[in-house]
């Protein structure tokens, strides 16, 4: 059963087992504005909870993209190379990266908890 969790960063992570998919939260999306670039990690990159593995340049600015957990990206996707306002139109479908997971912080939020957060 996966496990939807947000970073305070704005990122969101579904974790299922040993894999995570990462992408940005809708708050983030709208509050970046438009993307018109993403300069997307590569398969085989390890990842620390926290730190920058990835930045998207909106309209606004060029903003890093924090790792909600720690791992090695098994999976990039490519498609928003050529089509990074997918993240603004579907940001729970345009994810960016799999990982598999070497560990989880203890600061991830569920849902609520991000709701809550972001008031």
């Amino acid at each position: 059963m996966s496990k939807l969790m947000y970073a305070k960063t704005h990122e969101w992570v579904k974790i299922d087992g040993k894999e995570a998919t990462i992408g940005l939260s809708d708050h983030a999306q709208h509050e970046l504005g438009d993307l018109v670039f993403i300069n997307l990690p590569a398969v085989g990159d390890s990842i620390t909870a926290g730190e920058t593995f990835c930045d998207v340049e909106s309209v606004k600015a060029v903003s890093d993209v924090m790792a909600p957990v720690s791992g090695k990206i098994v999976a990039v996707n490519d498609e928003l190379e050529n089509a990074p306002e997918s993240i603004n139109n579907d940001p729970m479908g345009a994810w960016i990266c799999k990982v598999e997971v070497s560990s989880v912080p203890d600061d991830l939020m569920d849902e609520a908890a991000y709701a809550e957060f972001i008031k």
